[in-house]
């Protein structure tokens, strides 16, 4: 884990460039997306993990951290269709069991990480129809998730509205960032989310 602010941790892979998150606070932890990286269950053991959203590489290692509270968006579904897509890019079957949110929200919701606030938001359809964006105020610092991407272009699926993308991320810089951790690659500044080209519908 690199420490990109007081207590604000990223995990880099290498496997598809993917970007985790930590946020700790006393005694408690938060981890953004589970991955797909099994053995980080063995370092880390947050009481809630936060997916930004439902892409299969966000969250099939979910499993391996339980007991924890899961959240995300209302519309966040994790089901046997993530399997296909997996399938697209990997020969080998899925070990493991697919796990659904436990816990949801609208909007916005306030989360207390052992007496350090964190706010999960969503500002509409952009990647998905379900993006969450993790805000550590105290911190400066935001995960946002596959709506940016360092290192490569923002991808956008069958799912994705990039029609309402630039106004999410309007919503998002609102936030004022000091660092936002994209879903893929290095953390960046407010400077690189204004300047991201928008995918065009596939």
């Amino acid at each position: 884990m690199i420490e990109i602010a007081d207590g604000v941790f990223i995990r880099r892979h290498a496997e598809l460039d993917l970007t985790l998150g930590l946020v700790t606070g006393s005694g408690d932890s938060l981890l953004v997306d589970s991955g797909m990286d099994l053995a980080l269950a063995s370092e880390v053991r947050p009481s809630r993990i936060v997916l930004t959203h439902n892409h299969f590489d966000h969250v099939l290692a979910t499993e391996a951290f339980l007991p924890c509270e899961v959240w995300a968006h209302e519309g966040c579904v994790v089901d046997e269709s993530l399997l296909e897509e997996r399938a697209k890019y990997y020969d080998e079957p899925f070990e493991g069991t697919l796990v659904a949110p436990t816990h949801t929200f609208r909007d916005t919701i306030a989360l207390d990480v052992g007496g350090r606030r964190v706010d999960l938001h969503h500002f509409g359809p952009a990647h998905t129809s379900h993006d969450v964006v993790v805000h550590v105020p105290d911190a400066g610092v935001v995960f946002a998730g596959d709506l940016v991407e360092q290192g490569a272009p923002a991808q956008a699926g069958p799912d994705a509205t990039p029609s309402n993308w630039r106004h999410v991320l309007d919503l998002l810089l609102e936030l004022a960032p000091r660092i936002v951790v994209p879903g893929h690659g290095d953390p960046v500044d407010a400077r690189f989310v204004r300047e991201m080209v928008i995918p065009e519908a596939t």
